[in-house]
């Protein structure tokens, strides 16, 4: 049976169940559209920092945050394309959004769908006329979310999208964690060199790591306790692997381009006036 109820605990949310799998996903519609918890069982696959997230000056560490319009980092927080001029915090803003209910169903899976439009902030930074509509669904151990992100304008529309899941991972079981990639080079964020990509230590006291070839396939995380694959649609073709040693996470995030890609146009997606593109991505709890 598939169950959907109201709460509040540090904020309003959504709590979606799956009573015969015992899993269960909570939504914070208010706070960036933000997956504050997927459990499954008696496991945690989420990591989250509660401090953060009932802070609302503070960037929520944990869950699954949002990165659109752009993932990443710009130069200078800063973008021109084109006649188009913005100012976007890394990771864009609709992590600090506050994002609206739309539909809702228990049919054959506890599914939610959380829209955001632009608003005077937005518009200052990201001068374009969109409309995003994620729709989260769960059944069993699996987390899917699928994206539709439409040009409401009269001018072309640039976006990148992506996503920050923190996977609740213990620091003690760090050393042995393996990460599932076909990846051969990467981007170090932390030495700023590209290079091939060896074995990856997790246990360092920061990873951060741009995978430039993984390409649109899925991801795998396996650690002494716990295993997920991470799958996404051929969009997502730049995956990003960050941790800090004295935290129970580990991020694998698709993201759809590189950061600055607002700048650069590398991977940068461009929906035509009126035009919508959907995209997906999911997390599957293996163990």
């Amino acid at each position: 049976m598939f169950t959907i109820s109201s709460r509040s605990d540090a904020l309003e949310s959504l709590e979606l169940r799956d009573e015969s799998a015992g899993s269960a996903l909570v939504l914070a519609p208010s706070r960036g559209g933000l997956a504050t918890r997927f459990a499954v069982g008696e496991r945690e696959v989420f990591y989250l920092d509660e401090s953060t997230l009932r802070d609302p000056t503070k960037n929520v560490r944990g869950g699954n945050p949002v990165l659109f319009p752009q993932p990443g980092k710009l130069v200078g927080d800063a973008f021109a394309r084109g006649a188009q001029r913005g100012v976007l915090k890394q990771h864009g803003f609709a992590r600090t959004s506050a994002w609206s209910v739309g539909a809702t169903s228990t049919n054959g899976a506890a599914t939610v769908t959380l829209e955001l439009r632009p608003d005077d902030t937005t518009r200052a930074a990201y001068p374009w006329d969109f409309a995003a509509s994620f729709t989260y669904s769960l059944r069993g151990r699996v987390l899917r979310i699928e994206q539709r992100f439409t040009n409401r304008g009269d001018a072309p529309m640039p976006f990148g999208a992506g996503f920050h899941p923190y996977f609740y991972v213990p620091q003690g079981e760090k050393g042995a964690a393996r990460l599932g990639t076909l990846a051969t080079r990467a981007f170090d964020n932390v030495t700023k060199t590209t290079g091939a990509l060896g074995p990856i230590d997790l246990a360092q006291p920061e990873v951060d790591l741009h995978l430039v070839d993984h390409g649109a396939r899925p991801c795998t995380l396996e650690w002494a306790s716990g295993a997920i694959v991470v799958r996404a649609s051929d969009e997502y073709t730049r995956w990003v692997v960050w941790t800090l040693r004295d935290k129970d996470f580990v991020c694998v995030e698709p993201w759809t381009c590189p950061g600055d890609a607002l700048n650069t146009g590398d991977r940068l997606l461009t929906l035509a006036p009126q035009e919508t593109r959907a995209l997906w991505v999911e997390y599957e709890a293996l163990r």
